[in-house]
């Protein structure tokens, strides 16, 4: 019997042997899977970076089409102030003609009767510088007119280049987020792939694992059976003796029942539920200086005609956005945030600020500052030339108010 018990462990355990020779080796999964860990890691990190790109990017073309659509605006409303003033110099011109006529057809004796008509000498000098006057009020009209448009034309030529500029810069910034986007296309693919990858292979190792346990156990379990087999049987009386040598002790303890598995703990799942709680901070009664009323007047003389509602309409957005946690909290900040005011970036702000701004830009600005607003645009954080947009809005002083962009 023992000897047949050996032959049975024996070529069981030979069984096993080759069973287990035949599984492939842990290791080989384990570098398989670190590899596939790391290249998956440096693809997840390549991703986000591209998704901050292209937010920084999107962001990036936003503010330029704001530019561009404030710059169409301001373009029109040029043109238009650009044919108002070719119009009045003509106009000018006509009636300076009309007067030149009229002295050459009256002749001399005319002006003469008019000097010596004069009863005194202060008389006969106001008269005479009368006649001096008209003919210097229309030299100075008509270069006022011509400096004046002049100075139109080339603002509008500037606008115009910012214009071409920004909308290259559109094209640009689209170009680069479109490449971006083929570049994320390109690395979430690869990103799937390797995952894929990943997962197989942990579950190839896992079942190999769970293969090789098995065939532990299995081997455990042929040698105990054959450390059995191998034990003398004094449990049984010998057939070839009497029932009076049953005096040995029968009494074999048995082998205790192996204890169940422990079932594997499961942490508990932590109550980590972080809500946006955060809470913005709106911007309190600005403490504004000297310098920055200079810039919140000439902001308002450049972006608004010079009567009070007008520019109390402009002050109104600007103070909106100061108490407004979507924007920057003073003054200058909401004022020189890019793609917001033309003039910022078109130079006619540092002009202003040059020349310095009129009594009336000063006022509206310390009254915006000390609390006045326009009822009618209260609510509104936007404007554009009025000429220039089909947008819902109130009008005021053709500007066009609006509550978003």
């Amino acid at each position: 019997m023992n000897t047949y018990f050996k032959r049975s462990f024996i070529a069981g355990t030979a069984a096993l042997c080759t069973l287990t020779a035949a599984l492939p080796t842990l290791p080989t999964y384990a570098e398989d899977i670190a590899t596939l860990e790391s290249k998956t890691a440096a693809l997840q990190a390549q991703l986000s970076g591209l998704n901050q790109e292209m937010v920084s990017i999107s962001d990036q073309i936003t503010t330029t089409q704001m530019q561009v659509e404030i710059t169409n605006g301001e373009i029109l409303r040029t043109q238009e102030a650009l044919a108002t003033a070719q119009a009045d110099e003509a106009k000018q011109y006509e009636d300076m003609k009309t007067r030149i006529k009229y002295m050459y057809e009256t002749g001399n004796a005319t002006l003469l009767e008019m000097l010596f008509s004069a009863e005194t000498m202060t008389d006969f000098l106001n008269k005479a510088d009368f006649i001096q006057n008209i003919s210097s009020y229309d030299r100075e009209m008509l270069e006022e007119l011509q400096a004046l448009q002049e100075e139109i034309a080339m603002e509008e030529a500037t606008l115009i280049d910012q214009q071409t500029s920004l909308t290259e810069l559109q094209t640009t910034l689209e170009g680069r987020q479109a490449a971006l986007q083929a570049t994320a296309a390109a690395t979430s693919t690869d990103l799937a792939s390797f995952s894929a990858q990943l997962t197989q292979l942990r579950a190839e190792e896992a079942q190999l694992a769970a293969q090789k346990a098995a065939a532990e156990a299995e081997k455990q379990n042929a040698a105990q059976n054959n450390g059995s087999s191998n034990k003398p049987n004094s449990d049984k009386p010998d057939e070839n003796h009497s029932d009076n040598s049953s005096g040995s002790d029968n009494s074999g303890t048995a082998a205790p029942d192996p204890a169940p598995p422990a079932e594997p703990s499961v942490p508990e799942s932590g109550g980590n539920s972080s809500g946006d709680d955060t809470v913005i901070q709106g911007g309190g009664t600005p403490n504004v200086s000297s310098s920055e009323l200079d810039v919140f007047a000439a902001i308002l003389q450049c972006e608004a005609y010079q009567d009070y509602d007008s520019m109390l309409a402009v002050a109104t957005v600007i103070m909106n956005r100061v108490y407004s946690p979507l924007f920057p909290n003073t003054i200058t900040e909401v004022i020189y945030a890019p793609g917001q005011f033309e003039p910022t970036w078109s130079g006619r702000l540092d002009t202003v600020l040059a020349q310095g701004p009129t009594a009336l830009s000063y006022q509206v600005a310390q009254d915006a500052i000390n609390g006045a607003r326009l009822a009618s645009v209260a609510d509104c954080y936007y404007f554009l030339y009025a000429g220039a947009t089909d947008r819902p809005g109130v009008n005021v002083g053709n500007n066009l108010f609006f509550v978003s962009w």
